[in-house]
């Protein structure tokens, strides 16, 4: 029995995204914490018979598309003015073996659609997933002008299945010829192509109204984690004292390694907890002398970071810090600003409360400040 032919995904990622209409083109904002273009290109890379992954972008996108993709092993290719274009520049090079051809703006594609398009390919020359057409179908513009059957109407969608030389073939007899996808440029040179059943997960994000309906795909398939955060530091020496990100005067400093700020610490500790990454001192050891008086800040944007990367989506942070002096009230908002500035995370999302305990303890009793953190998160499964 021979082997399968080796099976090759080439992104369409050349667009422009304008309709989105925030001045980034779609494949590369972000979603759930991961560009657009990224979750397409795990999605295909998880299949076992896909070796190979080029992405087709803008001549103008190498720095957006090197941001999205990371340290993924991927091949950027520079596409064309044409979708047409950028599809051929995508298989250069590629003489024989299977290719998927996929939209970059369609970031979730479930492996059972690949699996049905590469066994339904064995008998013809193309294979797409499809699904059937739900709503009543008219032409018109202002007014209805007459009604459409939706008898037999299908939603094509991709990835979209070929034999590398069948679709080679159907470009060479199709010419330049304008066509939506490379499934009708087949059908345009006389080629079959079969359908499989397709997924509403594979539709594409074409307006800003499609983003919500993505978030809540992607949050469906996130599993919640809770982690807590402890950090505590004495006073030594002359004030002031860094808290929250931001500096806050008082008769006293705080001893640490870095700026000793507690609540930054706190909250980073809750973060790496909810990926089960250790503690702040694993990724920042006191021992390293490049973390002498550095400022928290980064301790608690490498941990919302390391958070993302994992395709995590952040919910909540909440931190409590226990002291005597000074008095928090007055600085909360601005500590809360800061660290939504440092986490990028919606002000309403974190919260900051201040409490004593009531001359009791170390704190109580002046010797130090205090913080407990709770991060919640929602990670893939």
């Amino acid at each position: 029995m021979s082997a399968p032919e080796p099976v090759t995904a080439v992104i369409v990622a050349a667009g422009s995204g304008s309709r989105m209409g925030d001045g980034v083109p779609k494949q590369y904002r972000m979603l759930g914490g991961k560009a657009v273009l990224a979750h397409a290109v795990d999605s295909l890379s998880a299949h076992p018979r896909v070796t190979k992954v080029r992405v087709v972008i803008a001549a103008d996108h190498e720095e957006l598309a090197r941001q999205a993709i990371g340290e993924r092993d991927v091949n950027l290719v520079t596409g064309g003015a044409e979708r047409h274009d950028s599809v051929r520049s995508g298989l250069a090079g590629l003489a024989d073996g299977t290719v998927l051809i996929h939209d970059a703006a369609r970031p979730f594609c479930p492996l059972r659609v690949i699996d049905d398009l590469l066994y339904a390919l064995d008998d013809v020359a193309g294979a797409v997933p499809v699904l059937a057409v739900a709503d009543t179908l008219a032409r018109g513009d202002r007014q209805l002008d007459d009604m459409v059957d939706r008898a037999r109407m299908l939603r094509v969608q991709t990835p979209q299945a070929f034999h590398v030389e069948d679709l080679l073939y159907a470009f060479e007899e199709v010419g330049r010829r304008a066509a939506t996808d490379e499934s009708s440029v087949l059908v345009a040179a006389g080629l079959k192509v079969a359908t499989v059943p397709g997924d509403p997960a594979l539709d594409k994000l074409t307006s800003a109204a499609d983003w919500p309906r993505a978030e809540a795909m992607l949050a469906a398939a996130l599993i919640p984690r809770t982690a807590m955060g402890y950090d505590v530091h004495a006073f030594a020496g002359p004030g002031p004292i860094m808290m929250g990100g931001i500096e806050i005067a008082h008769e006293r400093g705080l001893a640490g390694h870095s700026d000793a700020d507690v609540v930054l610490h706190a909250l980073t500790d809750a973060l790496l907890g909810t990926i089960a990454e250790g503690d702040i001192g694993l990724h920042f050891p006191p021992s390293d002398p490049q973390w002498k008086g550095a400022s928290s800040d980064r301790f608690l944007a490498h941990a919302a970071a390391l958070v993302r990367s994992r395709g995590g989506l952040i919910d909540h942070l909440d931190c409590t810090v226990i002291c005597e002096a000074p008095r928090l009230t007055p600085y909360r908002e601005a500590m809360r600003r800061r660290i939504s500035e440092i986490a990028e995370l919606p002000l309403d999302q974190i919260s900051l409360k201040a409490t004593t305990s009531e001359r009791l303890g170390f704190t109580g009793r002046g010797e130090g400040i205090a913080a407990q953190a709770v991060a919640s998160v929602r990670l893939p499964q």
